[in-house]
């Protein structure tokens, strides 16, 4: 049996189905193809018991906040003051989530690598003018941190640590985490484990007992390189279907479904 995800146009034209429907389960088998619509089932939960933990390490930008927009605003900014074409914002949101070294020399390539420090300098300038033009968080985050308030909580980032508080004590996070710890906090980066494995015996959690939730590769490949639990979001940054691909142990569409995941 060969499991896919995607979109089919004949089925959701024939089922008359839209919004988070549109994503099919296809089931291919010896007599033809079953298309399952995902949204219908409790997919990852029915018939197993909820996983008790004791520390949850969340990402950030992509899983917290929704905060693309604005950081591809202030890459085509930088762009325009160094005289370059711009980007499509889907093209720079594709750069983003190894820290800011990398989102800037993925956006400037080989050809304009000797602008480099320049374009940092001035990317930084915007984005602490603009960070917060559109950055939010996702629907439901408030509410399933306040569901959680008894569990240790930290938020691990590639982000810079300066960019990533402004952010956060805006929009009311900080209060909610035990720790937020950023990509210019320590000497390491995502999914290096000795950026969570001195968070685990901090918190005296066990790999069993400790989730990392968040949109990248990055997270799924911290939380196996540590024996942690994986917990990928769907609808972030990263496309679906790279994560995907790394079998994480849950996924998820709506930040809400964390509550039926964990105790």
């Amino acid at each position: 049996m060969v499991i896919d995800y995607h979109r089919c146009a004949k089925a959701v034209n024939k089922n008359k189905v839209s919004g988070p429907e549109l994503l099919l389960l296809t089931l291919v088998i010896p007599r033809g193809i079953i298309y399952i619509f995902p949204s219908k089932l409790d997919f990852y939960t029915a018939g197993s018991p909820m996983k008790a933990i004791d520390l949850m390490v969340f990402d950030f930008d992509g899983t917290l906040v929704i905060s693309g927009e604005d950081i591809a605003t202030s890459v085509n900014l930088m762009f325009r003051d160094l005289g370059l074409e711009t980007l499509e914002q889907e093209k720079i949101i594709g750069f983003v989530g190894d820290g800011v070294t990398k989102l800037i020399e993925r956006a400037l390539g080989e050809e304009h690598r000797d602008l480099f420090d320049k374009a940092l300098s001035t990317f930084k300038a915007h984005y602490a003018e603009h960070l917060l033009d559109t950055t939010g968080l996702y629907p439901g985050v408030r509410e399933v941190l306040q569901h959680f308030r008894n569990k240790r909580k930290v938020v691990l980032t590639n982000k810079n640590y300066a960019f990533t508080m402004t952010i956060a004590r805006a929009l009311g996070l900080e209060a909610h985490f035990d720790d937020i710890i950023a990509g210019d906090s320590t000497p390491y980066f995502k999914p290096d484990p000795r950026l969570i494995l001195p968070l685990m015996e901090r918190f005296r959690a066990g790999a069993d007992r400790t989730a990392v939730i968040g949109d990248s590769t990055q997270d799924i490949l911290l939380a196996r390189n540590a024996g942690a639990l994986s917990c990928a979001f769907l609808n972030g940054l990263v496309p679906r279907d790279t994560l995907l691909i790394l079998k994480p142990d849950y996924t998820y569409e709506s930040i809400n479904e964390l509550k039926s995941y964990f105790k």
